[in-house]
């Protein structure tokens, strides 16, 4: 009921209990014609029933135009094809994100279905929310060919659920389908040995910069001082005296040597920025290295805190900035170890946020964003995503770790990715179902991710 219906009817019970009370004390006052009082009564009686007739008007019209809205499903013109109707306004925040979707939907499927856009916060169109009966904007409205209503949804909805509804509603309009790439077992054999391969990111452990922790399972052996600290970001288990099990390599001579004590040199690539690290038996050996080579001489303490200062939003593992996906949350800058971490940021934060992961194979900037754990938008369209899987000894497949999955601009680039990495296993899949996986987790499953022992035990 309109607020105006309600001052009305206020008025209208007001002006009924004066009329009684003026009858009451009035009617038997001394001095007063009866013709006088009856004139007074007349014109109060008249005021309050127009009111009345008002307010009557009001709440029938009011209760037809819901009625109307429930009862009857919307109709609109149709061209012979089937009709997505927008009803939104400029101004709001998810209509302006339903824009470029919109836009795509009609160059990419003209004269295959009608893509139409009404904003309703114009004042000529003020009257369509009426006739369409929606509440919130944007809601999108469903038509077959006949113009007929077959579904309507409110807020923000993406381009692959849309494509999705109209494929449910019995219209399959193909959209862009991805090629068949995958890949169940390697492209060769892996013929090296347990002790050549890094325990955290399956690369070659070369004997210069390998690091080996001692467990009561055995050796784990690292391929460097990196991943041994993406390890001890995993690891969940009380942590007290754990680096005294820990040796590193002698960059000079090749041999092992304990981590705690060791002098280390660290420096960056030039190119990239990206962080390097060498140890050595003696600070005269790194001091010589230092001279040629360049770079600062470092603490163990100070190491470990620069290693563990940089950390996934999503999953909590370090990370060097120049490996990894930059996630922005509400203007908040983090990160995400993997493509598929930085996707899990919107499901461990409940935000919307922007991805920006490298190509894995040329490095080329892809953009992602969400909202309302919904993919928006992806820059360039072309992209994809791989998904990384391992078949365990029981022969289910699982995710192969956050080192063997990625974003591709174009197939072509992961088909030629996959070549230069022919031991991965695993299979193409729609960046928006890497965000879809993410927002299935409960905040128990997210808690575990990536950890050691807990997501994808070793």
């Amino acid at each position: 009921m309109s607020q105006f219906a309600w001052l009305t009817l206020f008025a209208l019970t007001f002006g009924l209990w004066q009329v009684v009370k003026w009858t009451r004390a009035t009617w038997n006052t001394e001095g007063t014609t009866n013709m006088r009082k009856l004139a007074k009564l007349g014109l109060i009686v008249a005021i309050v029933g127009a009111f009345g007739a008002i307010a009557g008007t009001q709440l029938m019209g009011q209760a037809a135009t819901a009625e109307q809205a429930a009862t009857s499903p919307a109709t609109t013109r149709t061209d012979g094809i089937p009709k997505l109707l927008d009803l939104g306004s400029k101004p709001c925040i998810p209509c302006k994100m339903m824009a470029p979707i919109l836009e795509e939907l009609k160059k990419d499927y003209v004269d295959t279905f009608d893509v139409e856009f009404i904003d309703v916060g114009l004042r000529e169109n003020a009257k369509v929310g009426q006739q369409y009966g929606i509440k919130l904007i944007p809601t999108q409205i469903f038509f077959d060919k006949d113009g007929k209503e077959l579904w309507r949804h409110e807020g923000f909805l993406g381009k692959a659920d849309i494509l999705a509804k109209w494929k449910q509603l019995g219209y399959d309009f193909g959209g862009a389908k991805l090629p068949k790439i995958e890949r169940w077992e390697p492209a060769k054999k892996d013929e090296r040995t347990k002790e050549q391969v890094c325990y955290m990111c399956d690369g070659d452990v070369n004997a210069k910069t390998a690091v080996v922790v001692k467990t009561d399972k055995g050796d784990v052996r690292l391929c460097g001082l990196h991943c041994y600290f993406i390890m001890y970001s995993c690891l969940t288990e009380d942590k007290t005296g754990f680096e005294k099990r820990v040796s590193v390599a002698d960059y000079a001579t090749g041999k092992m040597i304990p981590a705690r004590g060791t002098t280390y040199l660290c420096g960056r690539e030039e190119k990239t920025g990206r962080p390097w690290i060498k140890a050595f038996s003696s600070r005269d050996m790194a001091t010589k290295e230092m001279q040629t080579n360049g770079g600062s001489i470092v603490s163990w303490a100070a190491l470990r805190e620069d290693e563990l200062s940089h950390r996934c939003g999503f999953c909590d593992r370090a990370c060097y900035p120049q490996d990894v996906a930059k996630v922005l949350i509400d203007g908040v800058h983090s990160y995400g170890c993997c493509a598929h971490c930085a996707m899990g940021v919107a499901a461990r934060t409940g935000k919307d946020i922007e991805v920006r992961q490298p190509d894995g194979l040329t490095g080329e900037m892809i953009v992602v964003k969400t909202l309302g754990g919904k993919i928006t938008s992806v820059e360039p369209s072309t992209a994809v995503a791989w998904y990384g899987k391992k078949k365990t000894a029981d022969g289910k497949w699982v995710s192969a770790g956050c080192f063997h999955q990625g974003f591709f601009v174009t197939p072509d680039n992961l088909r030629k990715w996959l070549v230069k990495r022919p031991f991965e296993t695993g299979t193409i899949i729609p960046i928006q179902k890497s965000l879809a996986d993410k927002m299935k987790l409960s905040p128990k499953q997210i808690d575990k991710a990536c950890k050691i022992g807990e997501c994808a035990p070793k």
